[in-house]
């Protein structure tokens, strides 16, 4: 049996204003090879500079949601140990271009995690800004029982929504952290049965994909930078946010049903 694509084992389809990025190859519990990781970082962003896309909804087929990276030797790969300075170059426009790219996009973007998150896949998870799992879900910090180091921003997210010491308790012990955990440590949004995951996506999606994708762009940024920046640069940015949001088709729609006594009628413009 041939070696399947990149394009295939990495699915996109866009309908009704939502694209689908789906990771399609259950047989290595999704585990994210060099080519799968820079398609995911492709269409991401095309998918944020795309007007017709207001949302994204990320998730996998099979057992595995993404179990991380595939470290198993890549064909065309070079022999040979990495010079000084090839590691941090490869994090750099991997792992964390892969969450960056998740953070960055200008839509909001939707982790249907259908199983197990491992890894770097736990950290494409958690990068998401609303996160629905599987019953069966876990989410594993496994770098310690490899002798790793966390990549892909695992540090960065991890400590942000857990705090300091639970996120070095995950990070040191490794142990896995099934969805109801996941969900009382603020990991994730909802958990639902596996055989739901898609169709909650789906309502989540849809719901999203009728509203103003503009201020939910501008609200994502400020909620990412909230932790990052002081007060008063918070409240600087958060009015340059409402008043870029007034120049937007949605934004003066808003206020215009609200006028009128009427449901709002967004665009995404």
């Amino acid at each position: 049996m041939s070696e399947r694509s990149v394009e295939e084992t990495v699915r996109q389809d866009s309908s009704g204003g939502v694209r689908w990025i789906t990771l399609d190859r259950p047989e290595a519990l999704n585990a994210v090879t060099a080519g799968q990781r820079d398609r995911l970082i492709a269409l991401l962003r095309q998918a944020s500079a795309d007007p017709q896309t207001r949302v994204v909804v990320l998730t996998a087929t099979g057992r595995g949601f993404c179990t991380g990276a595939d470290l198993r030797p890549q064909p065309g790969a070079e022999p040979g140990a990495p010079g000084p300075g090839d590691v941090a170059r490869t994090i750099r426009e991997g792992a964390q271009a892969l969450i960056a790219a998740v953070l960055d996009c200008e839509k909001p973007v939707i982790g249907a995690v259908n199983g197990i998150a491992a890894g770097i896949g736990a950290h494409l998870a958690l990068a998401c800004d609303l996160v629905i799992a599987a019953e069966s879900a876990k989410f594993i910090e496994v770098f310690a029982r490899r002798g790793l180091v966390p990549d892909g921003g695992g540090a960065y997210l991890l400590t942000r929504l857990v705090g300091v010491h639970k996120a070095k308790e995950l990070m040191f012990f490794a142990d896995d952290v099934p969805a109801a955990e996941a969900l009382s440590l603020g990991l994730v949004n909802r958990v639902v049965p596996d055989a739901e995951v898609e169709k909650t996506a789906r309502e989540w999606a849809d719901r999203l994909a009728a509203g103003p994708t503009r201020a939910f762009g501008l609200a994502k940024n400020l909620v990412n930078r909230a932790l990052e920046v002081d007060r008063a640069t918070a409240f600087r940015e958060e009015a340059d946010a409402v008043e870029l949001n007034t120049a937007t088709h949605d934004g003066q729609e808003g206020v215009r049903a609200f006028v009128e006594r009427r449901a709002p009628e967004f665009t995404g413009r």
